[in-house]
């Protein structure tokens, strides 16, 4: 009934754009491109307009608060009491952008920044067993009184308290006795309404942040909450310590995995769906001492290149990769460090060679996007199923396109080999550092120059990159230094305006929104076949591949800068040295 309500009181103040349009505080030309604006980025409108300045915060109070029916709040001279902070965690508070605003007797007031967080009062609830009403507050003016008033929830005693602390308060626990619950208590606590949403909240927050991976770490006296995003990981309030068996408990139960087992790495997957997107979540559970770490690795298939054009190649590269993966047979590598994106290179190349004619086979380890029409491995080294022997009963699968997750031993490569000089087209990948590179590593593991210069159709190497967020970078010189001490010359910028980071609410104050990629790509010709069968090393390689038009990863990186998507520290971090 109180839903029924609320639902009524919705549709008679209208919708949130209406009361804005109707109050004039927005005209309509402006809401239009704002909502697509917002649309794109992911991010709600309210925040988008007032981050925007398209809309003061004020007027987004008032217009919340008459569409949502709740009270609003100026807390632009507010201090908040901090008896009052104590009633629930730290982190509660910032997470949901809250302030308790008073208390009286079995109820209190807060004020809330997002008043579309549906599960913040719950957990409020949940925490301090008291009636909470709401009301609407200038997200700006929450988050500033929270950084100034919530210290870190690091759980760390001043001298004093240590001091006041007498023997008897002591206790001293055997360390595997610590924590120790029973199978039936962590699935009642892990099916509990308030773990399930914390553990939701969790997801949508790491999807709203385009976090890659959320890390979930037990320390000694809490949880440690970081995403990485955009290669970097940022660290979020953290987790109380009680919470945690519950949480990891939970996150076992949606990946089917066994909730009493403790001991032993686990590994699992399950599916979401949230704010618009199909998420896969991959889990990886690590026992520590502090008790099981948890990463969940978010893989978006939409966020997927549906083709090659779409990664950004220059010209020289892109027609040489399009030809390579065009060729009825041969090996293709691709190269770098972990985690430098050669599994989303790999699928773009697929995406583009899948069609009705073509019988595509993969074995990776593990899969990490399930994609529609080709048929995927994978690899289970504990029963036996091994890249080498996947391989081999793959090519008794008639395929015409064969992907191998990594090209880890001598035994997986000589398969590879003998897969493409049979009339398959072999996509693999290889961890070294440049595209020259991956023909002096195969030789290095025992293959015969003869079979490599003959399979072998092109080699890449790659890297990704952090674009500087758009809406704030700023001009900046060149650090010629630096230039220098990376083998750069500094007249390679001249004439060129260079960018750098500088922080706004979009980018969430980090200078960088979003990654793109740098690859340099060597198509294996007759010089390089020759140069291969006499076993040149791979700066020979490198140097003919350069004179035929090859762009150095360097340099692919350093046209970036000049392009103005990233900065000069960024790119030499990611490229390396020219030397």
């Amino acid at each position: 009934m109180a839903n029924d309500a609320r639902t009524e009181r919705k549709t008679t103040a209208g919708r949130l754009t209406d009361i804005l349009l109707r109050n004039r505080v927005l005209n309509p030309e402006a809401l239009s491109a704002a909502e697509q604006e917002a649309k794109a980025e992911g991010v709600r409108l309210e925040k988008h307009l007032v981050d925007n300045n398209l809309v003061s915060p004020t007027d987004m109070t008032l217009a919340l608060s008459e569409y949502l029916q709740m009270p609003p709040m100026n807390l632009a001279h507010f201090k908040p009491n901090p008896v009052l902070m104590e009633v629930a965690p730290n982190d509660l508070w910032t997470r949901h952008r809250m302030i308790p605003v008073a208390r009286v007797g079995k109820g209190i007031t807060v004020a809330m920044g997002d008043p579309f967080d549906i599960f913040a009062l719950d957990e409020l609830r949940a925490a301090t067993g008291l009636d909470v009403t709401p009301v609407v507050a200038s997200e700006k003016d929450v988050q500033r009184i929270l950084e100034s008033s919530v210290s870190s929830a690091s759980g760390n005693l001043d001298m004093e308290e240590i001091m006041k602390a007498g023997e008897g308060d002591l206790d001293v626990t055997g360390q595997e006795e610590e924590g120790k619950q029973s199978l039936e208590e962590m699935m009642e606590i892990a099916a509990d309404a308030p773990v399930v949403r914390m553990v939701n909240m969790l997801l949508i927050e790491a999807i709203r942040l385009r976090a890659m991976d959320i890390h979930i770490e037990p320390q000694e006296d809490y949880v440690r909450l970081r995403y990485r995003v955009d290669g970097v990981l940022i660290e979020r309030p953290h987790i109380q310590k009680s919470l945690q068996n519950a949480i990891i408990s939970r996150v076992k139960i949606m990946s089917d995995l066994d909730i009493g087992e403790q001991r032993i790495p686990q590994d699992g997957r399950f599916r979401i769906q949230a704010l618009g997107k199909k998420i896969d979540v991959r889990v990886s559970i690590l026992p520590t001492i502090f008790g099981g770490k948890v990463v969940l690795r978010l893989l978006d298939k939409n966020a997927l290149f549906p083709d090659l054009a779409s990664l950004g190649l220059d010209g020289h590269a892109l027609d040489a990769m399009r030809y390579a993966i065009a060729q009825p047979h041969g090996i293709i590598l691709v190269t770098g460090p972990t985690g430098s994106g050669k599994t989303t290179t790999l699928y773009s190349a697929l995406q583009e060679l899948n069609k009705p004619d073509i019988n595509i086979v993969t074995c990776e380890d593990p899969v990490e996007y399930q994609l529609p029409g080709i048929n995927q491995v994978k690899i289970n080294a504990d029963v036996g199923l091994t890249f080498a022997s996947a391989l081999r009963a793959i090519l008794r699968q008639d395929p015409d396109v064969v992907l191998i997750g990594e090209i880890r031993d001598a035994e997986t490569c000589e398969i590879a080999i003998k897969a493409a000089l049979t009339g398959h087209l072999v996509l693999s990948t290889l961890h070294t550092n440049d595209a020259a590179g991956a023909v002096t590593r195969l030789l290095d593991m025992g293959m015969e120059p003869f079979l490599l210069a003959s399979s072998v159709i092109l080699t890449q190497a790659q890297r990704l990159f952090r674009k500087l967020c758009p809406n704030c970078k700023k001009e900046v010189a060149p650090n010629k230094e630096l230039l220098k001490e990376y083998g750069v010359d500094p007249e390679f910028f001249k004439g060129t305006t260079i960018y750098g980071p500088q922080g706004c609410p979009k980018c969430h104050n980090t200078g960088f929104l979003g990654r793109g990629s740098i690859m340099e790509v060597l198509p294996i010709d007759d010089d390089i076949r020759v140069a291969i069968l006499r076993q040149a090393v791979a700066a020979e390689i490198r140097d003919i591949a350069v004179s035929k038009g090859m762009i150095p990863i360097i340099y692919g990186a350093l046209n970036r800068v000049k392009e103005g998507l990233t900065s000069v520290e960024t790119a030499l971090r990611v490229a390396g040295s020219s030397e």
